[in-house]
């Protein structure tokens, strides 16, 4: 029985007796590299199966999360006390979340404007000489300190 959805790229049956073992024996990479006929070093299975392996817990997962959606309901619904009820939530919600069943948060945004748009009338440029003001200082020869522009001494 296979335990892949679909294959991405093509296993040799060995690969993929060792990702159907994954499955059977629980987790256990090293019996199920011996299970699937390999010897030596299984971490270099391991290492070039990581795509898939990782696409196999995703699936695992996936398979898991009608029974942690069902915990849930059950420990909510029961009258009775339940060992370690609070560590059997956290996991059937880690798995939901991991699964992908996440709760939505929604967000209500609510604009109230009182005011509305303010529009400036365009600007026009003050022409200094033909002012009825008359007599301007020039004070393109001042010096600018911090604060203030002061005459040159």
């Amino acid at each position: 029985m296979s335990y892949l959805p679909e294959k991405k790229r093509n296993l040799t049956e060995k690969q993929q007796d060792f990702l159907n073992h994954l499955v059977e024996t629980g987790g256990d990479f090293k019996k199920s590299a011996e299970l699937a006929g390999y010897s030596g070093n299984h971490y270099q299975v391991l290492k070039s199966l990581k795509q898939e392996v990782v696409d196999l817990a995703s699936d695992v997962l996936a398979r898991e999360a009608p029974t942690a959606a069902f915990k849930l309901i059950e420990v909510m619904n029961s009258n009775k006390p339940i060992p370690q009820a609070s560590n059997k939530l956290q996991a059937a919600q880690t798995i939901l979340d991991r699964a992908g069943v996440v709760k939505t948060d929604k967000l209500d945004v609510n604009h109230n404007v009182s005011g509305g748009i303010f529009i400036l009338p365009e600007k026009q440029t003050i022409n200094l000489t033909e002012t009825e003001e008359g007599n301007y200082e020039d004070i393109s020869d001042w010096v600018c300190n911090e604060r203030y522009k002061v005459p040159r001494t």
